[in-house]
């Protein structure tokens, strides 16, 4: 853990040359008390705002995140393009399957879909019962997206 951008997270990073001068870490951190504190010149506001984020991180809360930074504020937008794709008649399927032949004949299903998707540089997102959320353009963005998803979709349903 970074202690000056845990301490600008929570806009303390005033205190940052006392922790580095006192060679506080993030191995030290959590066992601070209200008297080390006061010791590091700390005045109360600060010292009660420490302890509190400091009982967060011994409950194992994430720290504060860091202020963003003016280049991050400019980030690129681009397009993202999903597909949902579910098992059509999986609903009359579970009727007359037993439900470990059901999983098995989904399991392949995701399996062709996500050959298919991988093919086209798509990334399978979540997998629901017999369905599947799909992103083209993320994590690597193509200009032909939308028609990758596309085709992916073709692909698949040739498998079945």
């Amino acid at each position: 853990m970074d202690i000056e951008a845990w301490l600008q997270g929570l806009g303390l990073e005033r205190y940052v040359p006392a922790f580095r001068d006192n060679e506080i870490d993030a191995e030290v951190l959590p066992e601070l008390t209200e008297a080390d504190l006061a010791t590091l010149g700390l005045p109360l506001g600060p010292r009660r705002k420490l302890l509190k984020a400091i009982a967060g991180l011994r409950q194992g809360a994430l720290p504060s995140p860091a202020p963003v930074s003016a280049t991050a504020q400019e980030a690129e937008r681009r397009q993202l393009t999903v597909m949902f794709c579910d098992l059509v008649g999986s609903t009359a399927l579970s009727a007359w399957l037993d439900p470990e032949d059901l999983r098995e004949v989904i399991g392949a299903y995701h399996q062709c879909v996500a050959e298919a998707v991988r093919r086209f540089d798509g990334l399978v997102a979540k997998y629901m019962g017999d369905g599947a959320l799909v992103y083209f353009g993320y994590p690597r963005a193509h200009e032909d997206d939308a028609e990758r998803a596309v085709r992916a979709g073709l692909d698949g349903a040739s498998f079945l």
